[in-house]
């Protein structure tokens, strides 16, 4: 008898409990959210239906590890480039993807202060920081032209602003340092800036010249770019950001100039396959100085 009622009393607390449970978990659900497949909670007038399996947060959440530090001593060798990314080559493809362009990337991060952009000179050196207006002036142009009003035949002059279409942009620049470091004894390259090229025209649409528009200081974009995605051709579950692109060196360029006692490019003295067969010549040398530093 003992035992029996010993039962009884632990299934009336036991029902007692749970169903106090039960009753206040019913009470705390709000009567008006619903449950996703994927798993989220959502109320019924601020529903979005996700365009994926999953919500993807990986690269929004994507932190970027320091360079490692270097001592002015430890530096055996160093060697400035200059390079040039063409966007036309297939490599080049991910800078010019329709939904998200790189310079529009560059843009943006200058317009919301992400970024920081600094004006153009002979050294290259980052120098003078160009201010949030300075930079969208030289994305927008302002074109005056006459109109003509049909009933009174009165001239008027109009302005419009004609922004610059993300497309026009065909290359970038690169300014990036390799050096030998005798601490880990390894070969290794750092980017210092990156700069769009615009184009020239005349008035008869006949092409001038190139034009950098500002530099960015990769560096201190790193940060940034490591938040931004880039199109990866292999694998959709595995985007790629603009950090790994740049730092995996996942783009094809030519180098167009290297620190030289005249300070002048290439173009300067070479044209058409003359100059991207000096390019390659450059490029073999750093690779052969490296070789030539081992004995096998």
């Amino acid at each position: 008898m003992r035992f029996e009622l010993k039962i009884s009393v632990f299934s009336l607390l036991l029902f007692f409990f749970v169903g106090t449970n039960v009753t206040v978990a019913q009470d705390l659900t709000p009567p008006s959210t619903d449950v996703t497949e994927s798993g989220e909670t959502q109320d019924d007038d601020k529903y979005v239906p996700l365009n994926d399996i999953v919500e993807k947060r990986l690269i929004k959440e994507r932190r970027v590890l320091p360079y490692q530090p270097l001592r002015e001593a430890d530096i055996f060798w160093e060697k400035r480039i200059w390079r040039v990314i063409d966007v036309r080559e297939k490599m080049n493809k991910p800078f010019v993807y329709p939904k998200r362009y790189f310079f529009n990337i560059l843009m943006d991060g200058v317009m919301d202060e992400t970024l920081t952009a600094y004006g153009i000179n002979d050294n290259d050196d980052f120098s003078e920081t160009l201010s949030k207006d300075e930079a969208a002036a030289l994305v927008s142009e302002v074109d005056t032209f006459v109109s003509f009003d049909p009933e009174t035949y009165e001239e008027t002059i109009e302005v419009a602003y004609n922004d610059l279409n993300p497309e026009d942009i065909k290359r970038f620049r690169i300014k990036e340092v390799w050096f030998f470091d005798e601490e880990t004894s390894t070969l290794q390259v750092r980017i210092l800036g990156i700069a769009p090229l615009k184009e020239e025209y005349d008035d008869q649409g006949n092409f001038l010249y190139e034009l950098p528009m500002f530099w960015i200081y990769y560096p201190d974009a790193r940060e940034a770019l490591a938040r931004e995605q880039a199109f990866n051709s292999g694998n959709d579950n595995a985007p790629m950001n603009w950090h790994d692109i740049f730092e995996m060196r996942f783009f094809s360029s030519y180098i167009y100039k290297e620190s030289n006692v005249y300070d002048r490019r290439l173009q300067d003295y070479l044209q058409g396959v003359d100059l991207l067969l000096e390019s390659e010549k450059i490029r073999l040398e750093i690779f052969n100085f490296e070789h030539d530093l081992w004995e096998f």
